[in-house]
């Protein structure tokens, strides 16, 4: 397998999830995973709340590595497993490997 065919998925959601968010992204076959945590630092106010949006301040991020043929599969899952296609649940990108710099 080349660098070409791998990505890098970056997956932000609420902390609370972490361990599902692992054994869900392993089933969809992603390996090589890193857990950071972070918090949330915007204020509430009414222009982000007319807006939709909430202030999760305990946040997770998954990173993990997935080939590019499974990515389809991956995005399904968290839309369904985790609503990441509603306002406020989460946030997942790839990036291809091979346009990493070093």
């Amino acid at each position: 397998m080349s660098n070409g065919d791998i990505s890098f998925l970056v997956v932000i959601g609420e902390r609370k999830l972490k361990e599902n968010f692992i054994v869900s992204l392993t089933e969809t076959g992603a390996t090589v995973f890193n857990v950071m945590y972070g918090k949330g630092f915007v204020k509430s106010n009414d222009f982000l709340a007319a807006f939709g949006f909430v202030n999760e301040k305990n946040k997770v991020i998954v990173t993990c590595l997935i080939k590019k043929s499974d990515c389809d599969k991956t995005f399904d899952m968290l839309n369904k497993k985790f609503k990441f296609d509603c306002p406020n649940t989460g946030i997942a990108f790839t990036i291809a490997v091979d346009a990493l710099k070093y």
